[in-house]
């Protein structure tokens, strides 16, 4: 949706993915206006650095940063032996450290703008200390705090958001649960949201877009 939603602005997006290469194609082909997708780890710093050269080679420039990738391990918060140190760190790596790298490889480019910005995208598990485990909620509470010290550093140059989001009625989900157990997901979150509906990519994304506009 965000790469849609930019697309339709008139922003050339790289859609980066680590091993859905089709999804990512198919994400990049469906938004046009030149959008393409590239292969890169960024838990390695490495790729990421790639990654950026890949933008910079494509379109000449980097205006904008999207920090969506994450991962998580569904632990019972009150089971604290369901998680031990690698779990943590595995999670830590994607969800905090390689939004970093993504942040300090595009950052030379991003500085030869006018309105650069960087949006990560974080979770209410970071404020309220919830969500799939104890590892996940606390890497992206490290990523909440990391926002605001990129924010600081980088302004005013390169303007650093983050959004939080509660559920989020993805791909993700419908693939593990199938139509049906996705539309019944759907359905009990709703009833238990004031609003009354279980929110989409659509409805993150344009909070996402509109952090990134520099109007």
């Amino acid at each position: 949706s965000v790469v849609r939603m930019l697309a339709e602005r008139g922003v050339r997006c790289v859609v980066n993915y680590s091993s859905s290469k089709d999804d990512a194609e198919a994400v990049a082909d469906a938004a046009g206006n030149g959008a393409v997708a590239v292969q890169a780890d960024i838990v390695e710093d490495a790729a990421c650095r790639r990654l950026a050269a890949a933008a910079v080679d494509a379109f000449g420039r980097i205006d904008f940063l999207v920090n969506n990738a994450g991962r998580t391990k569904f632990a019972n918060h009150e089971d604290l032996d369901a998680l031990d140190a690698e779990d943590f760190l595995d999670i830590y790596r994607l969800n905090t450290i390689a939004a970093f790298q993504m942040v300090r490889a595009c950052a030379p480019a991003m500085r030869e703008q006018d309105a650069s910005a960087v949006v990560n995208v974080a979770s209410v598990a970071g404020v309220f200390g919830m969500g799939s485990s104890v590892a996940y909620a606390a890497s992206k509470g490290a990523l909440i705090t990391m926002t605001k010290s990129l924010a600081r550093v980088l302004a005013p140059k390169i303007r650093v958001n983050a959004v939080a989001p509660g559920y989020v009625g993805t791909g993700w989900f419908e693939k593990r649960l199938g139509a049906e157990g996705f539309e019944r997901l759907n359905q009990s979150i709703a009833a238990r949201v004031p609003m009354g509906f279980a929110t989409g990519p659509d409805e993150i994304a344009g909070p996402i877009v509109h952090l990134l506009d520099p109007m």
